[in-house]
Order: C-alpha cells, then structure tokens, then sequence
C-alpha cells in the first residue's frame, strides 16, 4: 500500500478569509458547508485546506505553491493577484522574458507564478 496526498494544508489566522483570497486565485468555490468563522475551508478541488490556527507567520515558507496561468500570460496574471490582494516579493523575471515572481497572499504566505504554457513554447 501506498499513501496519496488528500489536502495541502495552509495555516492561517482567517481560514475562510484567506481561502476567499485563493479561491478568487484558483476559480475554484470554498466547499458549500463552509462559512465565515469556520476554523477550517476546503478548497475541494483544489486540494487545499485552510485551517485556523494562533501563531502568525514568521519565517519564509518550507513548501511553497508555484501557479501557471492557463488563459494569460504570467505578467498579466501577477497584475491581477496584485489586484486581488497579493504582494510582489521577489521580482524574478528576466529581461528576456523568462523567470517567474514571488507574491505572498494577504497572510504573507508565499507562492510563485511562472510562465503560461504559450509563453514557454514561443520563441
């Protein structure tokens, strides 16, 4: 028997906040049963469960999200998570078109976005 990954699991100070932020990221709904207050939101089919906990944040992430936008380019998209409340963290992208940003979502977690699959067959 082998063992599979059911959830990657996000601490958080605000579950159903912070699970807000990645579903407006992801297109993806919260699970129905969950509500504001819950201690823990699922992102079903996402895979991620965000669970509320009383420590903040304090150092860099040991595991990390990296995301591929599917229907825009990666600059586009870094715009739009920065409209939705994302920071810009590290700046990785390279005068030639290449690399990837490092943004954090409101709780300061942090996640990369690279290139589109129509980015990284061009040129």
């Amino acid at each position: 028997m082998t063992s599979r990954i059911r959830h990657t699991t996000i601490d958080s100070a605000d579950a159903y906040g912070l699970a807000g932020f990645w579903s407006q990221v992801l297109g993806l709904p919260v699970h129905e049963d969950d509500e504001p207050g819950d201690e823990e939101v699922l992102i079903e089919g996402a895979g991620l469960l965000f669970v509320t906990v009383p420590e903040a944040k304090t150092v860099k992430n040991r595991v990390h999200l990296d995301l591929q936008p599917q229907d825009r380019t990666r600059d586009e998209e870094v715009e739009r998570l920065l409209a939705l409340g994302a920071t810009l963290v590290d700046d990785r992208r390279a005068p030639d078109g290449r690399g990837w940003a490092v943004l954090s979502d409101p709780e300061g977690n942090e996640f990369c976005v690279e290139l589109g699959p129509a980015e990284r067959t061009a040129g």
